[in-house]
């Protein structure tokens, strides 16, 4: 029997949407929510992050039963709270300071809603940078949290690439399997966005096995205004933009496919 697909337009100003966006001081922020967002955490109803990655932190909290352990310290930020944050860190802490721990308005993962800086419960606990060590209750929310979406963000190796000094602290929902392959590979989400152009639509994708499930995932460059693909029409199909140039598509396939 012959496979069936379908055909996905991606329009441009998709690129700059999904989970896997790059914001960084060379990629702002070019598509703004205001809505979507849910409490991290119900005790602190306004700490806020995307409803997907408010439901699945939740999950890992609960998986390795912490929750009154770790505390959600920031979450979504509109642009009017990222530049207070950024004048008052360049204030009291100096520019030095600021430019490794705190980004640029419309430069900052906290305005996407997909970021989180959690720390360990502590009488006082310091807004830039809360307590999250690696060991104990925080490393065993690191190591889970890689199973359901989240990666750190800004690794102590990582540092030129991001831009950003080490933040043990700050979290990063990129969605599942993409946290497992970054950390499989060592990557950050830079060097992630690069790696999978080398796995282009229509040539060699990213392939991987998950819990019975083929993986696949691959790169499309938006070349124009409307891009069109075509992918197996029983497929689970995910689009993110990277919020650079293209798309990246996840193809979930039943191991018989």
């Amino acid at each position: 029997m012959k496979n069936m697909t379908k055909t996905i337009m991606l329009e441009e100003e998709k690129i700059y949407k999904g989970n896997l966006i790059l914001v960084n001081a060379n990629h702002p922020l070019r598509s703004f929510q205001e809505e979507g967002f849910i409490p991290a955490d119900i005790r602190f109803p306004k700490i806020l992050v995307k409803s997907d990655a408010a439901n699945i932190l939740q999950l890992i909290l609960k998986k390795i039963s912490c929750y009154d352990e770790i505390l959600p310290v920031s979450g979504y930020r509109s642009v009017t709270e990222q530049r207070k944050i950024y004048a008052d860190s360049l204030r009291d802490n100096g520019e030095d300071f600021t430019r490794k721990y705190v980004a640029l308005p419309n430069h900052s993962e906290h305005q996407t809603g997909l970021a989180i800086d959690l720390g360990i419960k502590k009488e006082v606990i310091d807004f830039i940078r809360p307590e999250f060590p690696y060991d104990g209750i925080s490393q065993r929310f690191r190591k889970t949290a890689l199973r359901y979406g989240f990666v750190e963000r800004y690794q102590s190796t990582k540092e030129q690439i991001t831009g950003i000094a080490h933040e043990p602290w700050h979290f990063r929902y990129v969605g599942y399997p993409h946290s497992e392959i970054m950390n499989t590979n060592n990557l950050s989400l830079e060097e992630y966005i690069d790696f999978l152009k080398d796995y282009k639509y229509g040539k060699k994708h990213f392939q991987a096995e998950i819990h019975g499930k083929q993986i696949e995932v691959f790169y499309v460059s938006a070349d124009e205004s409307k891009t069109t693909i075509s992918v197996p029409e029983q497929t689970l199909c995910q689009v993110s933009g990277n919020n650079v140039d293209g798309f990246i598509i996840t193809l979930w396939r039943n191991r018989n496919e």
